[in-house]
């Protein structure tokens, strides 16, 4: 199976509540990730369709691909999470024991939970100031509060991820960097 495939098939092995709770989480991402990508590539084909072959730009695109953009960036900083996918840096990582990278890993994965949900609280404090001063999209009408909306749901569903990788390396013998992603490295160096 490719890493497509078990991604778009992508089972929680986490037990009962907490896998269900990463599986549903997991779906809503990847629809909201294909679905952004998409809306936005059709929204910048017809803006480019419509400026050259109509001589008329739609006066809205650039908004839209506003929306699309905050939207796929907070929704993806869970996805890349659930798959292991943040950058991280790994020198000192790398050195320790198996039993020090976990115990190294729990306290990162709960720091890091710690800081999304910090960072959740002060987003629904900004979105509360942007709603309380009424401002509204220029040409959609649109009141700029709503499009910040994907800002929280993004920090709590990190939030979550790394919680349930926390606990996931506390229940298990091996070390995860997500709840489906043992540590290690593939080996990408092929002989000619």
């Amino acid at each position: 199976m490719s890493d497509s495939d078990s991604e778009a098939n992508y089972r929680s092995d986490l037990p009962g509540f907490l896998g269900t709770i990463d599986t549903i989480i997991s779906r809503i991402e990847s629809v909201i990730l294909a679905l952004g990508v998409l809306l936005m590539a059709c929204n910048t084909v017809a803006n480019v369709i419509g400026r050259f072959v109509f001589g008329q730009s739609i006066f809205f695109s650039g908004e839209i691909n506003r929306i699309l953009i905050i939207m796929i960036t907070f929704a993806g900083i869970g996805y890349a999470a659930r798959h292991g996918r943040h950058i991280r840096m790994s020198a000192i990582y790398d050195a320790l024991p198996v039993t020090g990278r976990k115990i190294l890993m729990i306290t990162i994965a709960l720091f890091t939970s710690l800081v999304m949900f910090f960072l959740l609280y002060y987003s629904i404090v900004y979105i509360i100031d942007l709603y309380s001063k009424g401002r509204v999209l220029p040409a959609l009408r649109i009141p700029i509060f709503l499009i910040y909306l994907w800002v929280p749901i993004g920090f709590l569903i990190t939030g979550i991820q790394y919680l349930l990788t926390a606990i996931k390396n506390m229940r298990t013998r091996d070390v995860y960097l997500s709840t489906s992603v043992i540590d290690g490295y593939k080996d990408t160096e092929t002989e000619v």
